[in-house]
């Protein structure tokens, strides 16, 4: 049984590129940044104010993120480093600081502790690489994926194979329908273009 459900977000080429020297490959898409913005922000219909979101990252994409930025800001941002030996705890000003834990597993069962409190709604893995598979191999079952049509290099990529079609591996990419209602908006549909860079919102869930 999973302890917590977990939801990664990523974006990716084809070939599921999502890094270049530790940053993004591409810039400028301004309006995707602001999409996952908003869905790692908003609560499910079932959690209330004061309670947050969790966003989870490893250390190098926190390190990604531009001092101003961080933390992200209407979220409770959990940062993962084998460099962090005590337990996790809230920090004194959650604002300014994330929760510090050693592992993804160490982060999950602080999270669940505080979800059972009604304190945390949704729990959402942001990156990198290692947290996406460590995440992956805790039995995570749904992917919010804005797959990005244009080729960039890359020296990173997502552990999963996402195929273009309906269904493959044990996952299924959901109707347009089933992306808005989970995530309590009317998404843009189809081929999105910003900065001459097509891409295109989609959400997939494991089905074995």
């Amino acid at each position: 049984m999973l302890p917590l459900e977990l939801t990664l977000v990523l974006a990716a080429t084809r070939d599921m590129g999502i890094g270049l020297n530790g940053a993004l490959p591409w810039t400028g898409l301004k309006k995707e940044m602001a999409y996952f913005a908003r869905v790692t922000k908003r609560l499910p219909p079932h959690v209330q104010p004061p309670a947050l979101n969790a966003v989870i990252m490893g250390r190098k994409t926190w390190d990604s993120i531009p001092p101003r930025f961080r933390p992200l800001k209407g979220r409770l941002n959990v940062v993962i480093s084998r460099s962090f030996a005590a337990p996790p705890t809230l920090p004194q000003n959650a604002d300014a600081e994330p929760v510090r834990a050693g592992s993804l597993e160490q982060a999950v069962e602080f999270l669940r502790a505080k979800s059972e409190r009604g304190e945390v709604g949704r729990v959402f893995v942001i990156g990198g690489a290692q947290i996406y598979d460590a995440a992956l191999k805790l039995g995570a079952g749904r992917v919010l994926l804005t797959r990005v049509m244009r080729e960039f290099e890359c020296d990173t990529h997502f552990g999963l194979r996402l195929g273009e079609g309906e269904a493959g591996d044990g996952w299924v990419k959901r109707d347009k329908g089933e992306l808005d209602a989970w995530t309590g908006e009317e998404v843009p549909g189809g081929v999105q273009v910003e900065g001459g860079t097509e891409y295109e919102f989609q959400m997939w869930e494991r089905v074995d």
